[in-house]
């Protein structure tokens, strides 16, 4: 078992049992006691948990753990914010392209601008509620990445689906994450999402990731992309002009919407 998995699992247990002990833990994943407070260390030093004598308990406070923040509640977050960056965003858009969007709710703002737009476009997601907003264009060609619908989720997760990928030419990806930090790049808390956002994005010729003020200096867990494979970013109007100088000095394209 790979590390982001262990400790996806050890955050799925503290959600539901709120502590636990190195023993207890070391038992369930079938590692070593070293091994599971390495992983503790690593959770705390992300500020995910909270080491306790002898385990660890759940940092309830924490705004990005998916389970404890609906979907809708999600998309509510910054929303004007969002819907400032999903226009930007799908201007860069051009007719005869195809175009990825994941299931973030930045990239549910960019198909509502997209979907009253007159385009010829075939357009790849593992948004549910992504391709319901996509397909009521008849210029649209949406097809949905198939993979694993877990209790609570709005998008298709794993590589079941990932096949598609390397039956088409894809133009330019577009992205949302839980954050972004320089040496980690985009980072994400759902590991199996991750993987397949590993592999829509590097199907793409072109990685475009949709990022209001707040994701930015924000980590989770398990990266999916480096900072030397984004091209563009595309921020708000909150960001730290620190940050962006920052970004820029990265070779990323910075654009505020």
């Amino acid at each position: 078992m790979f590390s982001e998995e262990r400790r996806k699992r050890i955050i799925d247990y503290l959600m539901k049992h709120n502590r636990a002990t190195v023993k207890e833990l070391a038992e369930i994943l079938n590692v070593s006691t070293v091994t599971l407070r390495s992983d503790l260390n690593y959770l705390e030093s992300e500020g995910l948990v909270q080491r306790t004598h002898g385990g660890a308990t759940l940092i309830e406070s924490r705004p990005d753990f998916p389970s404890m923040t609906s979907f809708s509640v999600r998309e509510k977050t910054n929303q004007a914010e969002k819907q400032a960056i999903g226009r930007v965003a799908a201007d860069m858009v051009n007719t005869g392209q195809c175009i990825i969007l994941d299931a973030s709710s930045t990239c549910l703002e960019m198909a509502r601008v997209l979907v009253t737009q007159q385009k010829r476009l075939t357009i790849l997601t593992n948004g549910i509620m992504t391709a319901m907003e996509l397909r009521e264009n008849p210029q649209f060609t949406v097809i949905l990445i198939g993979g694993i619908l877990r209790m609570g989720s709005v998008g298709l997760e794993g590589n079941l689906g990932t096949h598609i990928l390397n039956e088409l030419n894809v133009d330019i990806m577009f992205t949302s994450a839980r954050g972004f930090v320089y040496h980690d790049g985009l980072t994400d808390f759902n590991v199996y999402e991750v993987e397949l956002k590993k592999a829509m994005a590097a199907s793409a010729q072109k990685l475009v990731a949709l990022l209001d003020h707040s994701k930015l200096g924000r980590i989770s867990i398990a990266s999916f992309a480096a900072p030397e494979d984004i091209d563009t970013i595309i921020t708000d109007s909150g960001a730290a002009e620190e940050d962006i100088l920052k970004l820029r000095e990265l070779g990323i394209e910075v654009i505020v919407a």
